[in-house]
C-alpha cells in the first residue's frame, strides 16, 4: 500500500471563546488560510484558492496540539448540524465552530480556559495534497501552490502557531524543516523525471523521423 504523507500547516489569527444557548460553551476560529505565503526555510508555499472544492471533510477531529492519542474534544461527520464540530470553508479558506463539554471533559475547559485569556491563539491542521504546482524549482527558494486539497484529518488547537495569518504546530522544528526538505526533494525529483521523459519522447520522434526518412 502507498505511504500516504500527511502534512500539517499552522496559523495565528484569532480564536473566540464564547458561550450562548444553543451551542453552550464553543471556539471559532479559522484552520485554514488561501493566499497568504509560508516561508518554511526550503521553500514558500501558498494554499490556493478553491482548493477545498473537492475535499473529503467526512470525518474530522479537534485535537490539542495534534495529540492522536488524545479523546477528540469534538467531531464533524459529513458537517451535520449534529456533528459537535461544524466545519465552514469559504472565500478565505475554513472556519470551525466546536462545541466543547466543559462540565464533564477537563481538557475542553482547559481549552476553553486558555482561548478566553488568550494564551491559546493558533489552529493547525493535518492534511493530504492532492494537486500542487511549484515555480522555480532549479532556483535555491521555490515556491509551491497547493492546488488541491485530497483529505482533512484533524485540526488542533496548538501551543506554537507558526503562520502568522490564522488561528487556533506542536510539532518540532526539526521535523517540520525535514517534511519541507522531503517534499521538496520529492518535488524536484519529479519534475527532473518529467523533463528527462520528455527528451526520450524527442529523440524517439527524431530517430523516428530519420528512419522514415
Amino acid at each position: 500500500m502507498e505511504d500516504i504523507k500527511k502534512e500539517c500547516r499552522t496559523y495565528e489569527f484569532e480564536m473566540r471563546a464564547l458561550e450562548n444557548e444553543e451551542h453552550g460553551h464553543f471556539i471559532e476560529g479559522r484552520a485554514i488560510v488561501f493566499g497568504q505565503p509560508y516561508d518554511n526555510g526550503y521553500f514558500t508555499e501558498y494554499i490556493d484558492h478553491g482548493a477545498l472544492d473537492q475535499t473529503d471533510l467526512k470525518d474530522v477531529r479537534l485535537l490539542v496540539n495534534h495529540d492522536t492519542s488524545m479523546i477528540p474534544l469534538a467531531r464533524s461527520r459529513n458537517n451535520n448540524a449534529n456533528s459537535t464540530m461544524q466545519l465552514m470553508p469559504n472565500y478565505e479558506g475554513m472556519d470551525i465552530r466546536a462545541d466543547l463539554d466543559v462540565e464533564r471533559n477537563a481538557t475542553s475547559q482547559s481549552l476553553f480556559s486558555a482561548t478566553d485569556r488568550g494564551d491559546i491563539s493558533g489552529m493547525s491542521f493535518m492534511f493530504v495534497v492532492d494537486e500542487d504546482e511549484w515555480e522555480g524549482l532549479k532556483t535555491e527558494h521555490p515556491i509551491r501552490h497547493i492546488k488541491s486539497i485530497a483529505k482533512v484529518f484533524e485540526v488542533s488547537a496548538v501551543t506554537w502557531p507558526a503562520y502568522e495569518q490564522t488561528t487556533l504546530e506542536a510539532r518540532s522544528n526539526a521535523e517540520a524543516l525535514e517534511s519541507a526538505a522531503e517534499t521538496l526533494e520529492s518535488a524536484r525529483k519529479r519534475a527532473a523525471e518529467d523533463e528527462r521523459s520528455k527528451k526520450i519522447a524527442v529523440l524517439e520522434e527524431l530517430l523516428k523521423s530519420i528512419r522514415e526518412g
